[in-house]
């Protein structure tokens, strides 16, 4: 990954990250509930990861947000 992809991908984690917590719930759980790894997630939250468009698309129905909304940083 180039730079302005990193700044990306931390930048869409972080909103992730801070949409879950408005939500009031921890990482395990939401990870569970999207079908999705706790690894996993805490790789995209972080901004360590590339996730494909079908993780983001269980992340976005987690959160009740349509997966544009999801993506606008």
């Amino acid at each position: 990954m180039n730079t302005k992809e990193e700044k990306y991908f931390q930048k869409l984690g972080a909103k992730i990250k801070q949409l879950r917590e408005e939500k009031g719930i921890d990482q395990k759980a939401f990870a569970f509930d999207c079908e999705i790894g706790r690894t996993q997630l805490y790789m995209i939250e972080n901004g360590r990861t590339n996730p494909r468009l079908l993780t983001l698309m269980k992340i976005a129905d987690g959160l009740e947000i349509p997966v544009s909304q999801l993506l606008e940083i």
